[in-house]
């Protein structure tokens, strides 16, 4: 692959999704695409460039940009964001008109595993009916998945205690399918975070972990600003524990105590 190919498709991903592909990524990006090469029987990395530079390639180029989009998740992932969460969730209720459900958003879901983790707090916490999970993500396989609620044993045994196993999840040929009352509390909608945000809504919990790490300094700031105007004013929103708001928006402020969880400027933080 020449480097006029590499920095052709990495403008091409990062306008697409935010994600910033670096010159020592290149093996990385010849092992996911290795796949998509071949159902499109093209040679190598330089035959893609060349196609997708043909105006009429944009469904490819919708694939190359989900096969490079990192897809790790696991349940209760890092434990203590949803531990904040379990402690917060009652007073966001209780500040609520009555008949006014909680709406939280799992950006860049994955195969949807913490949506469905909130949704079994909300279940724990008798605040399932009074709730909406909406999970969102770029590549429309993972989603597939989110909807389908079934994983692996490897998948279940990732964070997800025995207890919890065994009352939401139903086992189906060695796999281990979402019951039906947890899947109905989550949808699953592709969604671009460099879109327009005001489409979905305003939500009173954001879940956006370990997806600005993959973005340059303008887009963070740019999707970070456009998250707190969607928040409520006494929402919260998580980040990943390696991530941060400093120094890219004064519009969201580290809630004291915790990491990795903020709250609009303008309200008093949730110290849980």
């Amino acid at each position: 692959m020449n480097r006029e190919s590499f920095a052709f498709i990495a403008g091409l991903v990062k306008g697409r999704s935010g994600l910033v592909l670096t010159a020592d990524q290149g093996y990385m990006l010849e092992t996911r695409l290795g796949p998509l090469l071949k159902r499109e029987r093209l040679a190598d990395i330089d035959a893609l460039a060349l196609r997708l530079k043909d105006p009429r390639a944009a469904g490819l180029a919708e694939q190359v940009t989900e096969a490079l989009t990192t897809n790790e998740s696991s349940f209760f992932r890092d434990g203590r964001p949803f531990e904040h969460l379990r402690r917060v969730l009652p007073a966001l209720a209780g500040a609520r008109a009555t008949g006014v459900r909680l709406r939280i958003w799992s950006a860049a879901c994955s195969t949807g595993q913490e949506a469905y983790s909130i949704g079994m707090i909300l279940a724990e916490l008798a605040l399932d009916r009074r709730a909406e999970i909406i999970g969102t993500d770029i590549a429309q396989e993972v989603l597939a998945r989110a909807r389908d609620g079934s994983f692996t044993q490897f998948e279940v045994q990732r964070g997800l205690p025995a207890r919890l196993l065994v009352k939401h999840f139903r086992q189906e040929t060695g796999r281990w399918r979402v019951a039906p009352e947890l899947r109905a509390m989550a949808r699953f909608e592709r969604f671009n975070l460099l879109s327009d945000l005001r489409s979905l809504g305003k939500f009173d919990v954001i879940f956006c972990r370990n997806v600005l790490i993959y973005f340059d300094t303008p887009t963070k700031a740019r999707v970070l600003d456009a998250m707190a105007a969607q928040l409520a004013p006494d929402g919260v929103l998580y980040l990943g524990g390696a991530e941060t708001v400093l120094g890219l928006t004064g519009r969201l402020v580290p809630v004291p105590g915790e990491r990795g969880v903020y709250a609009k400027a303008t309200a008093t933080a949730l110290a849980g």
